[in-house]
């Protein structure tokens, strides 16, 4: 059974940083492409940052384009989200997603596991 478990998360004032884990096990394979989404209560889950298989191509949000980077380490099964200059918008729960194929998408639909989820807040 995949299992993807996140951790990283927390409070951090506006301009602050977070750097957030997503330690994958049970069978995920290195030509998966990852993603982070986030979801704030009343709202969709939407679409933060994805990575390709190999992580050489990476695409993200608009919201979040310029502050947050995403990567990854094959060797070890974990994607990292590092964010920087946040803001009380990026204030949500952040989720690490797999999906079966080389190349991600910016759709939750199209991936296949999930982890449980990691709280970020961020005080004006």
């Amino acid at each position: 059974q995949v299992q993807l478990v996140e951790s990283g998360g927390g409070l951090v004032q506006t301009g602050g940083s977070l750097r957030l884990s997503c330690a994958a096990s049970g069978g995920t394979s290195r030509n998966d492409a990852m993603g982070w989404f986030r979801q704030v209560p009343g709202k969709e889950r939407e679409f933060v940052a994805g990575i390709n298989w190999s992580g050489d191509r990476t695409g993200y949000a608009n919201s979040v384009k310029g502050r947050f980077t995403i990567s990854r380490d094959n060797a070890k099964n974990t994607v990292f989200l590092q964010m920087n200059s946040l803001k009380p918008e990026d204030t949500a729960v952040y989720y690490c997603a797999a999906r079966r194929a080389l190349y991600y998408s910016d759709y939750a639909s199209a991936y296949n596991y999930w982890g449980q989820g990691t709280q970020v807040t961020v005080s004006a």
